[in-house]
């Protein structure tokens, strides 16, 4: 049948495409950590345009920014920390808080745009059983990702895109998950920035802190998709 055979080509050029752009955001994500994009994440440089950002265009300009910068998968955590420091606590968490919802909605949409259909089509019942799977604990699902940073935040967007997830539960979750880092880096956010720049027992005792979340969470994951919706 040509429609059908048409519209299944249709459906793999999507997850194609769905493909690329996943990779072109990995690929990013590991440029602003290792290439020499990764100069241009200076905290000093990157606190200075933020603030001659809203100096000029206003605090709309910096949560726009904000929201492109982590859709294009710069680290959520960094920016956080720097648009704390630029525009100090509660200035910074009103833009930071916006800005990586809006950016989390961007992400997600292409996700929707190039591949639920062709995932539900196309990914077979054991594909679609682990989404609808997810989908039912949408917000705990996201809450826990949030918490432990397994992938890159604009890739964690897009995948719950092209999953059964509500947008409204990504939303959600992203707000509870993002709620306790930020807590903290508002609470002690010049000691952060010196471990980052020096690190030393602070420093380590994030990065153990960091290891201790990531094995919590890939076990509370693994744990509530071996139990029934």
């Amino acid at each position: 049948m040509p429609a059908l055979e048409a519209d299944a080509r249709r459906m793999r050029w999507r997850l194609l495409a769905l493909g690329a752009l996943a990779a072109l955001l990995i690929g990013l994500a590991a440029a602003w950590a290792w290439s020499p994009l990764k100069t241009w994440l200076d905290i000093g440089l990157v606190v200075g345009a933020l603030q001659r950002l809203g100096q000029a265009a206003g605090p709309l300009a910096a949560v726009a920014g904000f929201a492109l910068a982590v859709a294009a998968a710069v680290p959520l955590v960094f920016l956080t920390l720097v648009t704390i420091v630029a525009f100090g606590p509660w200035t910074g968490l009103a833009c930071a808080l916006p800005g990586a919802l809006i950016g989390a909605s961007i992400s997600y949409g292409l996700g929707a745009a190039l591949g639920r259909e062709a995932v539900e089509r196309l990914g077979g019942a054991r594909v679609n059983a682990l989404s609808r799977q997810l989908a039912r604990r949408g917000v705990l699902a996201i809450v826990v990702v949030r918490l432990t940073p397994v992938a890159p935040f604009a890739i964690v967007n897009m995948a719950a895109g092209a999953s059964h997830i509500r947008l409204r539960d990504l939303l959600l979750g992203t707000a509870i998950g993002m709620a306790p880092s930020t807590v903290v880096m508002m609470l002690f956010v010049d000691r952060i920035i010196a471990g980052l720049r020096q690190p030393g027992q602070f420093g380590l005792a994030l990065a153990a802190l960091t290891l201790a979340l990531l094995a919590a969470g890939g076990w509370f994951v693994r744990r509530c998709l071996r139990q029934p919706g």
